[in-house]
């Protein structure tokens, strides 16, 4: 694939999300070719997008069909159909990330055998087959409260994922293959986003910082830079470094960390697409995590991208009360604030928790950060 022709470049992304939404958004400064294999027409990169071909990213054959006139694929989720992409490979598409990798990562078991194989620090883990091998587990006292349980596929955004503590939440356990792990004793929660070309060049953003709805178990604001030492955001880099050289991926890599509370960095998981923790990086960057992508799609050098200021995520989510067309209240509220960049994600439904889009909030200061985050939290709500 030539360089100087990126117009004949014709770029296919399983799925037609809201990563696949901003990544549209970031191809169309180039004016690109690309196109979305997902359900429907009608999901959020359709606002950016009228090649959005209907079918399903799991299916073989949809896959095959959708992948074989592109130049290069990539996915905006985990769970597809990897026997597709590994054909697709084999008559000469380029696959970005390899569908080796994406096979891997897809099974929270192998992410965490990888992890050992390559002696990397993660948490101590089991594999079981399903709720009575595990309830089976803990009546011969093979496995303690409190753990963790995560299905092996098909979890995102905190689903799938289930805290055990005691014999009471047993009735929580999920009938499905899972990776028990040890509950972590977590101070912080911290990510990675790093990106590798066909060359072997990497490129790491900065290490973020995570606080987590507890209701939804999925992210609720977001600071870049994180608070933590040096030495700490160097570990989480290096740790990156050596998950995307020994996968030997070429793509862009999300990793998610905890710093328990004695100090100790230690790998949560991974994601081999653009992430939530690096949505900021389209104003707080010389480089998004999308335009980075795409220039290891496309074959370009990568080099780092520069953070020009210090920024904020939050979070818009779908009221708990409410599910329906979305009404976005305050957001006018929000919309005046200084600095302050709203990206809603073209769903025509609010849910529960459901994630609605971000606001990206750059500041002088960690403190500037929060206190707008405040102001949003108590002025926007997404009811129905």
């Amino acid at each position: 694939m030539s360089n100087n022709n990126l117009l004949n470049t014709k770029i296919g992304v399983l799925g037609a999300g809201q990563l696949g939404l901003m990544l549209g958004q970031e191809a169309s400064n180039l004016c690109l070719d690309i196109h979305f294999l997902d359900k429907s027409k009608d999901f959020p990169a359709s606002a950016i997008s009228n090649n959005i071909h209907e079918g399903s990213f799991t299916d073989y054959d949809n896959v095959i069909a959708f992948g074989r006139d592109k130049d290069v694929l990539t996915i905006e989720i985990e769970n597809v159909n990897t026997e597709a992409l590994k054909q697709l490979e084999d008559e000469g598409i380029k696959i970005y990330p390899q569908a080796r990798v994406i096979a891997i990562i897809k099974d929270k078991g192998l992410q965490k055998q990888f992890y050992d194989k390559l002696g990397l620090p993660t948490s101590p883990f089991q594999l079981f087959d399903d709720k009575a091998s595990i309830l089976k587990a803990i009546d011969k006292g093979w496995l303690q409260y409190p753990f963790v349980q995560k299905s092996r596929q098909f979890g995102y955004d905190g689903k799938g994922v289930v805290v055990i503590r005691s014999i009471e939440d047993n009735d929580k356990i999920f009938d499905t293959s899972s990776m028990i792990e040890e509950l972590v004793d977590i101070d912080k929660e911290l990510a990675v986003i790093i990106g590798r070309n066909q060359k072997g060049q990497i490129t790491t953003f900065d290490t973020t910082e995570m606080v987590f709805n507890p209701d939804g178990n999925l992210l609720d604001y977001l600071l870049c830079p994180s608070s933590v030492s040096e030495e700490i955001k160097q570990r989480c880099k290096q740790l990156a470094t050596e998950i995307i050289s020994g996968l030997d991926m070429v793509g862009l890599l999300a990793v998610e960390f905890f710093l328990n509370k004695q100090g100790e960095v230690i790998i949560n998981e991974v994601a081999p697409r653009p992430h939530n923790s690096g949505h900021h990086t389209i104003e707080a960057n010389a480089k998004s995590q999308y335009r980075i992508l795409l220039d290891i799609l496309l074959g370009f050098d990568i080099k780092e991208s520069v953070s020009k200021s210090y920024a904020a995520i939050y979070n818009i989510l779908g009221d708990a009360a409410h599910t329906g067309n979305p009404i976005y209240q305050g957001l006018d509220k929000v919309l005046s604030l200084e600095n302050t960049y709203v990206h809603l994600y073209n769903k025509k439904t609010t849910k529960p928790l459901r994630k609605m889009g971000h606001i990206t909030i750059l500041g002088d200061s960690k403190d500037v950060l929060l206190s707008k985050i405040e102001f949003i939290k108590a002025n926007l709500k997404v009811v129905a």
